[in-house]
C-alpha cells in the first residue's frame, strides 16, 4: 500500500511540475545564437542578452498555446519594455519570413520579431516546443523557463525585475 502511495505522489508531482522543469536550468546561462530578422539580417541574441533582462517566446504563428499567451506578453512588453527585452523567436518549422509578415498583418505580436531559421536559438535555449519562455536576468543567466498557455509570465518578470 505504501508503495502504491509514493507511486501516486510521484503522479502527482509529475503532473503539477513546476514550470522550472524543461529546457534550460535557471541559473544557465545560454550558448551564443545567431537569428535573423524578418528581412534576412543576422541578428546574435549574445549582443541582446546581458544588456538588460529579456524575455524570450518560441513562438509559430501556427501554435494556439501561442495565440492564448499574447494578452500576457502584450501586458508585459506595455508595462515593462523599456525595463526588458521582449523577444519572439519564430521557429523555423512550417513558417518562413513571408508567412510570418502575413500573420502578422492580421494579428499583432507583442515583442521584436525574429526569425530561427537553422534552429540555432533552438538549440542554444534548448526549447522543447511552441509556447516555451525563457527570462534571462540582466546577466543572461537563467531565471525561469515555462512552457504552454498557464504560465505566470507577469509574475516572473516582477521578480527578475525586482533584483
Amino acid at each position: 500500500m505504501s508503495g502504491l502511495l509514493a507511486l501516486a505522489g510521484l503522479l502527482f508531482i509529475a503532473a503539477h511540475a513546476s514550470a522550472q522543469d524543461i529546457g534550460l536550468p535557471v541559473g544557465a546561462t545560454p550558448d551564443a545564437a545567431v537569428v535573423e530578422d524578418l528581412d534576412g539580417n543576422a541578428v546574435d541574441l549574445g549582443r541582446i542578452v546581458g544588456t538588460k533582462p529579456a524575455l524570450l517566446e518560441f513562438w509559430a504563428t501556427w501554435c494556439p498555446l501561442c495565440e492564448e499567451l499574447e494578452p500576457q506578453m502584450r501586458t508585459i512588453a506595455q508595462r515593462y519594455g523599456t525595463d526588458l527585452e521582449v523577444l519572439v523567436i519564430a521557429v523555423g518549422v512550417n513558417q518562413n519570413p513571408r508567412s510570418i509578415r502575413r500573420h502578422l498583418q492580421r494579428h499583432e505580436v507583442p515583442g521584436r520579431i525574429l526569425f530561427d531559421a537553422r534552429g540555432a536559438a533552438t538549440r542554444a535555449y534548448r526549447a522543447p516546443t511552441t509556447s516555451y519562455v525563457v527570462l534571462l536576468d540582466r546577466n543572461g543567466k537563467v531565471a525561469y523557463t515555462g512552457q504552454g498557455s498557464d504560465q505566470d509570465l507577469l509574475k516572473a518578470v516582477q521578480q527578475v525585475l525586482r533584483r
